[in-house]
């Protein structure tokens, strides 16, 4: 009886901590057409992609903070489940990452169309 009190306790603190953490994924910046879009636009689009970078690291800090919260409040672990934790982390992690990485790859791409059209 004693660890069915034990689980019940360490379920619900996992449940208390990811409540507490909340960690929102941020919506994706608007990235301007540089064909067509004016100095204004690819400016905005300039900030609007350094707030989503910006917004997009707390998101993985947060993460990973929650992932620490709950691995202190579930206790010890079997090597397979602490690995494939890990593992869930990595896989949320490097995908936020990838996609950070993507914008800012589309966004350098609209900003050499913007330099080309104003060239052109």
């Amino acid at each position: 009886m004693n660890s069915f009190i034990k689980i019940v306790f360490s379920i619900s603190m996992v449940f208390a901590a990811h409540s507490g953490f909340a960690c929102d994924y941020p919506n994706r910046a608007l990235v301007p057409n540089g064909s067509t879009a004016t100095k204004e636009e690819m400016v905005e689009g300039q900030r609007g992609v350094k707030a989503y970078v910006a917004a997009m690291q707390v998101y993985l800090d947060c993460i990973v903070e929650e992932e620490k919260t709950a691995r202190n409040a579930i206790g010890n672990l079997e090597a397979d489940q602490e690995q494939e934790r890990e593992d869930m982390l990595n896989k949320k992690y490097n995908a936020a990452v990838d996609e950070m990485e993507r914008l800012a790859a589309q966004f350098n791409s609209e900003v050499q169309a913007y330099k080309a059209k104003e060239e052109g």
